[in-house]
């Protein structure tokens, strides 16, 4: 778990409480959503030695890294708690960033995995109740189009199944899918009249045969 907070005697008093491990771990009991509280063994919550917060996040964030293992004792899950008492509308975003790099932090240690890196914000503000989605896709221009684009795997080129007939109609791309597809292979001269047919077209500048052909 993260304790995260700003500099202000607010954050000051939070922190004061949320360092303390039996704080913490009354805190998470009560706060974190059922489904996801039952994945968390709070006996193991350890306070990690070392901070993973980048340097262009240290001002949002305090130096406390805590760290839970699941009921199944196989990796770890991280909590991120952000005291805030001013909305942020991008606040969903930020949180993001920052279990990004719990993520990051995880595997530097030398994990094999990703872990799984739960945000939660504790407000007090003024406004009630909290006016902004804390979904970091709502944050977009188009939410919709964003929840495609993050709900499902990354698009795919593998060259390496593409047949080279189907390779040869993609135009200013072809002579370079082709050539990489094959540049693992010792004697290309079977592709020399396939390159040759993609020369002729003129889809590729000479800047890019040099860069190719070099």
């Amino acid at each position: 778990m993260t304790i995260s907070t700003t500099s202000t005697p607010h954050d000051a008093v939070f922190k004061s409480f949320l360092r303390h491990p039996d704080t913490a771990r009354d805190f998470i009991d009560i706060h974190l959503p059922a489904p996801l509280r039952k994945l968390c063994d709070l006996t193991t919550l350890k306070l990690e030695p070392n901070s993973f917060i980048d340097e262009d996040l240290r001002q949002y964030y305090s130096d406390l890294l805590w760290s839970v293992k699941t009921q199944e004792g196989v990796g770890y899950i991280y909590v991120v708690i952000e005291h805030q008492s001013k909305p942020e509308e991008l606040m969903a975003f930020r949180m993001m960033r920052y279990s990004i790099a719990a993520m990051q932090n995880h595997l530097d240690a030398g994990y094999k995995e990703l872990p799984l890196v739960l945000p939660m914000l504790f407000y007090h503000g003024c406004r009630s109740p909290y006016p902004y989605s804390l979904c970091w896709l709502d944050e977009f221009a188009e939410p919709a189009i964003a929840r495609k684009i993050y709900s499902s795997a990354f698009p795919l080129v593998d060259i390496t199944v593409v047949p080279d007939d189907e390779i040869m109609q993609h135009r200013k791309m072809a002579l370079l899918e082709l050539i990489q597809k094959h540049i693992r292979q010792r004697d290309l001269l079977g592709l020399v009249d396939q390159i040759v047919s993609l020369l002729v077209t003129g889809n590729t500048n000479d800047r890019q045969l040099k860069a190719l052909f070099n």
